[in-house]
Parts: C-alpha cells; structure tokens; sequence
C-alpha cells in the first residue's frame, strides 16, 4: 500500500511525473517577486495620455428662428456669449425680418464679428475668431 494510496508521491517521497513538485521542493523554487504599476507592464496598447496632447474643445452654435423683433435680444446675448448663431427669419414677415437682421448687423459690427448669408433669410452670425468655410462663394453679407 505504500504509495498505492498517494498519487501525487512514488514510494520514496518523489514526484509520480516531472511537472508534480513536492512542498520541500516548492519552497526552494519560490521566488518573491514585488508586483509592477498598471505603467510598468509593457503593452501593445500604450493606455496612458501623453501630457502634451491637447483635446480641441468642442464648438456649438444655436439655431435662432425668429418671428417678432422681441426675439432679437436673444441673438444678441447668445452671440455676446461666444456662440455661433444660425439666424432662421425665413418665418418671420418682411418688416420684422428687416428689423431683425439691421438689429443683428448692428450687433455683429460692434463685437467685430461675421455674419454670412446660408440662404435667402438665413444667416450664420459668428463671434471673432471664428473661421467658417463651405459657405459658397459670395454668401458672405458685404461689410463684414
């Protein structure tokens, strides 16, 4: 019965194949390794932002459809604020949409911004600094 019983150990205390290691043996291959950060690891993957990369923010702009003159306001702080207006008058009646848009001119001029025509009775009115392109050729509203 001696090592009939055991299949982990011959008769003599030594392993039955050679993958199969015994405690005393065990203790004499146990190496202590100290564990490596996350960055440590080489990976094919490089999973850490290098500082310097800068995200552009991202732009927006508000659709302002207008139909009476007390809607202007709304242009005027929303392009005070540094965000690009698409100013819709297509619904509004002709003396209003006048109105409006002489307002917006006035507006643009005076913050040193740009307006360009996107189509009959649509305007695209940016703060400074902004660059518009895909806009055909001659849409820009002359004096801006």
């Amino acid at each position: 019965m001696a090592g009939a019983g055991n299949e982990g150990e011959s008769g003599r205390g030594e392993p039955v194949n050679s993958h199969d290691v015994t405690d005393e043996q065990w203790e004499g291959l146990a190496q202590v390794v100290p564990l490596r950060g996350r960055d440590a690891w080489p990976s094919a993957v490089d999973h850490r932002v290098p500082p310097e990369a800068v995200t552009e923010p991202r732009r927006r702009f508000v659709v302002l459809r207008v139909n009476v003159f007390a809607d202007a306001r709304d242009v005027a702080e929303t392009l005070m604020a540094g965000i690009p207006v698409l100013l819709d008058l297509t619904g509004a009646e002709t003396e209003v949409a006048k109105r409006v848009l002489d307002f917006s001119t006035g507006v643009v001029f005076g913050l040193g911004s740009g307006m360009h025509r996107v189509d009959r009775n649509v305007f695209l009115l940016t703060p400074p600094g902004t660059e518009v392109s895909g806009l055909m050729e001659g849409a820009g509203v002359p004096g801006t």
